[in-house]
């Protein structure tokens, strides 16, 4: 096992609700390992122990076999991170920014320089290679941080919110990288709030809602609770009077212009009849009607727990966006 988390527990100042409240996962070599929770869930806290820049008040955390509680400087320099705010590149270029990291990571010269070409192809990002990172966007940057994370992967390839503010040709593009660095042996922890990205990436994951692991396994496993359910998507009409959900839909959520709800299989007839009315009425544009997704699974889940933590009043007032990407 690569990566093993045990028991931990972190709360800052030493009181009050703890940020990490005894924490278990476990990463293998050549896998690709989610940890999915909506923002403050406690994933990038988490994060911070992992690589030795914070201390867990209890529990313990191996990589590769050693201790990095003991040993912190062993952690940084397994690992390799990906942060999720954006890396000052200003002064550099992308080519220069990574080939950089690389070596300050131990790698060779001339293999970081031919390994940092292949990550600008491979991402397309040949257009800005040589331009001064001042002038680059955001999604651009958030890609010249992936690959200065992968230029010189270590063992543990950490990736926190790896995709924010890049478009979605270059985010496939992304995906199939982040897939080549588990196939060539790194283990990697992907951290994000975006569970449809994690269920098309992912070997395995952890939901982490209020500092705690609510649940872990395959995106199948996780979505075996639901699997009697469809999922039913609507469009609104911008000029449409508010549409409330008949008795027959699950929880519901409203994300822009869309509300998406469950529904049982045996009612599938019932609620495409009520849909296909709601859009004759020109009160919807469009509607789906799908098996359900890991995202359904993590709404149900993680709801259900909300609902019930009135004791944290202030982890529990946080709105849960489950399609920010």
């Amino acid at each position: 096992m690569l990566l093993e988390v045990a028991g931990v527990v972190k709360r800052y100042g030493g009181r009050g609700v703890p940020a990490n409240d005894g924490v278990n996962l476990t990463v293998e070599a050549g896998q690709v390992y989610g940890l999915l929770g909506h923002n403050g869930a406690g994933k990038t806290t988490l994060v911070n122990q992992i690589v030795g820049l914070l201390r867990p008040d209890r529990g313990s955390i191996r990589i590769d076999g050693r201790d990095v509680v003991a040993d912190p400087g062993f952690a940084r320099r397994a690992c390799s991170i990906q942060p999720q705010s954006q890396i000052p590149i200003d002064g550099l270029t992308p080519r220069q920014a990574i080939e950089t990291l690389g070596r300050l990571r131990g790698g060779d010269r001339e293999a970081v320089r031919m390994r940092a070409t292949r990550l600008i192809e491979a991402l397309d990002l040949g257009e800005w290679r040589d331009t001064d990172g001042a002038r680059l966007s955001g999604g651009v940057k958030r890609l010249v941080s992936f690959c200065m994370a992968a230029v010189e992967p270590g063992k543990l390839v950490i990736l926190d919110e790896p995709t924010n503010d890049v478009d979605p040709v270059r985010r496939r593009l992304l995906w199939s990288q982040v897939r080549s660095l588990a196939d060539e042996g790194s283990a990697v922890l992907l951290v994000t709030h975006n569970v449809i990205e994690a269920e098309r990436s992912v070997d395995r994951l952890a939901i982490l809602d209020h500092g705690r692991v609510l649940t872990e396994g395959t995106p199948a496993e996780l979505k075996a609770g639901i699997a009697d359910e469809l999922r039913l998507e609507l469009v609104l009409d911008p000029d449409a009077d508010t549409i409330e959900t008949p008795q027959f839909a699950g929880p519901h959520t409203v994300v822009g212009n869309r509300i998406v709800a469950t529904v049982p299989t045996r009612l599938a007839g019932e609620a495409a009849i009520w849909a296909r009315d709601l859009r004759r009425t020109g009160r919807i544009e469009e509607f789906s009607l799908a098996p359900a997704t890991l995202e359904d699974a993590y709404v149900a889940l993680v709801g259900s727990t909300a609902a019930r933590a009135t004791s944290t009043a202030v982890n529990s007032e946080e709105e849960i966006d489950v399609r920010a990407a």
